[in-house]
């Protein structure tokens, strides 16, 4: 992922929005904060693009995820899905799933906001829908 060009992007179309790289050597999720925790504990609202796997669940939170550029590679219930823009997900707390993508854009709600502490990684080799 061009790093670089997404945070560009991202300051253009949501000026003054805090922008998280998970990690600037190698990164695989940019995040911008639309509506941070902070706004409101209930509910929390934030761009997300990926560019890898990423396997987790979280303990509290429903999350919805839209995608708005690219394909998103996704589970549920041990079944995959491949979702196109304009295509929705939601998830449960607790149920594990994989976000996967190439540079692609969702849009992510979570209610009750989202926080570090409840997004939990799966280690590889983990399965899905026990």
């Amino acid at each position: 992922m061009n790093a670089q060009k997404v945070v560009n992007e991202l300051k253009k179309k949501y000026p003054g929005k805090n922008i998280i790289i998970n990690d600037p050597d190698n990164p695989t999720e940019i995040i911008c904060e639309l509506e941070p925790a902070s706004l409101d504990p209930q509910r929390s609202v934030s761009i997300a693009v990926l560019d890898g796997k990423i396997k987790h669940f979280h303990r509290l939170a429903k999350v919805t995820y839209e995608v708005l550029k690219g394909i998103l590679e996704t589970s549920k219930g041990g079944k995959s899905f491949f979702l196109s823009e304009g295509q929705k997900i939601r998830l449960e707390p607790e149920e594990f799933h994989l976000a996967s993508g190439k540079e692609t854009w969702v849009k992510v709600t979570s209610e009750p906001a989202w926080t570090g502490e409840d997004s939990v990684p799966i280690e590889e080799g983990t399965k899905f829908g026990d």
